[in-house]
This record gives C-alpha cells, structure tokens and sequence, in this order.
C-alpha cells in the first residue's frame, strides 16, 4: 500500500474513532504531501522524495520537544511527542543498533570500501539503501566507526 493510501485509511480511522490528535496529525502530513506535488518544481513525487518528507516533519517536531521540555512546557511536550509517534508510524521500522551495523557492514562489502576515504561512496550507497530505515547522523555515526 502506499504512503497516500496509508494516509487515507489513517484518517478515516482518525474520523471513525473521534481521535482529534491523530486527525490533526495526518491531516498536517497530507498537506505536506499535496504541497510537494503543488510546489511548482515539477519534481516526479517519489517514495524517497515522500520519506525524506516524513523524516523532515518528525525531525522538526523533535527539535521542538526538545525545547517545550528544556522550558518546561510540558503539554506542548506531550503533543509533540504524541505527534512524533504518528508520523513514525508511516515511517519504516527504523534500524538501530547491531541491525544498522549489519546493514552498512554489507553496503561496506558491495561498495568495497576500506578505509575512510570511501565514506563519500559509502555514505551515497547507504543514504539511498536505507531511506526512511535510519536518519542521516545515525548512519554517519556507524560508517565512520566502521571505517574508522
């Protein structure tokens, strides 16, 4: 199913359950993905382009849990945090600890790449492997310790 259908389907679960924070949520990435189609660049809208989207909006809505909580402003945290989880929801499972080591272990191989001068190549053939699987820096990190 794609993301578009997921999309629907969630909100009409949304609207059926009366769940006005899950509804607020999807409505909001709907939006993102008719903007992206409407943005006049005349861009094909891909799954990654539609990922990267997603990453976007769950990043920013982290960095701003960040701050509702270093000021204390706990129910703005929770609603972050609650909108956090929907977007991810949409997201793939995200790979973490030994599981990404694994994965960027054999992207290592198939690149044949062997020290740190092949991160570049590594980091090209990791980023589009793994859309939406892992965040940029979580990649970074582990492609530097293993090349390093």
């Amino acid at each position: 199913m794609s993301l578009s259908e997921r999309i629907k389907e969630g909100l009409k679960t949304a609207m059926k359950n009366k769940d006005e924070a899950r509804k607020r949520t999807i409505r909001a990435i709907k939006a993102q993905l008719l903007l992206m189609q409407t943005d006049g660049t005349g861009a094909e809208i891909t799954e990654e382009r539609e990922l990267k989207m997603l990453q976007t909006m769950a990043k920013q809505r982290e960095e701003s849990l960040a701050t509702y909580q270093e000021q204390g402003r706990e129910e703005l945290a929770q609603i972050e945090a609650e909108e956090i989880a929907i977007i991810k929801e949409f997201l793939p499972a995200q790979l973490e600890g030994d599981a990404l080591v694994a994965e960027i272990k054999t992207i290592i191989e198939e690149a044949g790449a062997s020290s740190m001068k092949d991160m570049g190549r590594v980091m090209g053939i990791a980023s589009k492997k793994l859309l939406g699987k892992a965040d940029g820096k979580s990649i970074s990190a582990t492609v530097k310790q293993l090349l390093g």
